[in-house]
């Protein structure tokens, strides 16, 4: 797009400043830096709810604070809720004429990972950074005509809900299997009556331990797992069909499964089914506290030896091997759903970097 057809993106917002004064809102939320609304998780108890600013919908909220985010901003549009409150520190704000500007058009710009690399240019202060009003109204935008905006938000939001879609199918398959083990080996069993070939052990006679190594992200396919999930992508793989753990930090025990090859880096570790029933080591493990059996009181710790001394249900092979085959079914349909995610997002950004061109 021309530069010519950039505006200033001040002539087409203006700041809003209404309180609770009368206290009828009650839905209290906090913005993310992935640019979402999200449940407050502020103590408000004796807070005076009056001074909170009300965001309606299709209003925006930001955060000035730009210092301890990263190079995200925290911004968002109100798009699930009729009217909420937020934290009087916010700055919320609205499109003047919905005619010439769609809220979910600059929606879409202030996602482009150039406007967040823009605003922490733009940030200044000593004690704190600030991306101010005055510098976010400074911001210059491509305007193309309504029309042509309304096709491109409705481009977005078609993937958008192909995206949500794949995520709430990607829950009810894991609930399913989750739902499936639970009947098959928690509902209704009497560790003190175990049906014939069951029998009470430990981890380590079932699963291998391993721990991770570190490794440089690079332009491969093959996904880094650390502690808290995929962490990047490289070219070579230290692990397949495998469940990685985080090892150290405060979400160790957090457990990811891997059917295919992955590297797992030094903040990990990975666990190795014994008799190559993976499903089955994965909802076990999952299903253990694994974080409230760390060591350490700076940095909480898990260990080899840690998990290897866990007690748990051993049934039967055959009891086992009906799990997995079960659940294998699930999984790789929730891998499927996963690699269509991927590919949406991916169109997204594609769309997100065509608007500045």
């Amino acid at each position: 797009m021309s530069k010519e057809n950039y505006r200033r993106l001040g002539d087409y917002i203006r700041e809003v400043d209404v309180r609770n004064r009368d206290l009828e809102v009650k839905e209290l939320l906090g913005v993310s830096i992935s640019k979402e609304f999200i449940p407050s998780i502020a103590n408000t108890i004796g807070t005076d709810m009056s001074s909170y600013k009300i965001v309606k919908f299709r209003q925006f909220v930001y955060i000035e604070d730009t210092s301890r985010r990263g190079d995200k901003i925290a911004i968002a549009l109100l798009q699930d809720f009729k009217e909420a409150i937020v934290s009087s520190i916010y700055t919320v704000f609205e499109v003047k004429n919905q005619d010439e500007l769609l809220p979910e058009y600059l929606m879409m710009w202030f996602r482009r990972p150039e406007f967040d690399r823009y605003a922490r240019f733009k940030s200044h202060g000593s004690a704190r950074e600030i991306f101010s009003w005055e510098e976010m109204c400074d911001v210059f935008l491509p305007i193309p005509s309504i029309e042509q905006q309304r096709k491109i938000v409705a481009e977005y939001e078609t993937i958008s809900r192909r995206i949500r879609l794949n995520k709430q199918i990607i829950t009810r398959l894991e609930e399913t299997a989750q739902t499936l083990y639970r009947k098959m080996f928690v509902d209704e069993i009497d560790k003190e009556n175990l049906p014939e070939g069951w029998r009470m052990g430990t981890l380590e006679e079932i699963a291998d331990f391993k721990n991770g190594k570190a490794i440089k992200t690079n332009n491969g396919i093959i996904p880094i797992y650390g502690g808290n999930g995929i962490v990047g992508y490289t070219e070579s793989f230290n692990a397949k069909n495998v469940i990685i753990i985080g090892r150290v930090g405060i979400n160790c025990g957090n457990a990811f499964l891997e059917p295919n090859k992955c590297w797992v880096n030094d903040n990990a570790m990975m666990a190795m089914s014994k008799s190559n029933n993976i499903y089955f080591l994965y909802w076990l493990i999952r299903g253990m506290d694994l974080n409230s059996q760390s060591e350490g009181s700076g940095q909480p710790l898990l260990t080899q030896v840690i998990l290897n001394q866990q007690e748990c249900l051993i049934p039967s092979h055959i009891a086992i091997k009906r799990f997995d085959d079960q659940a294998k079914i699930l999984v790789r349909n929730i891998f499927l759903m996963q690699r269509e995610i991927i590919k949406s997002t991916e169109l997204q950004s594609l769309l997100l970097a065509k608007m500045g061109q």
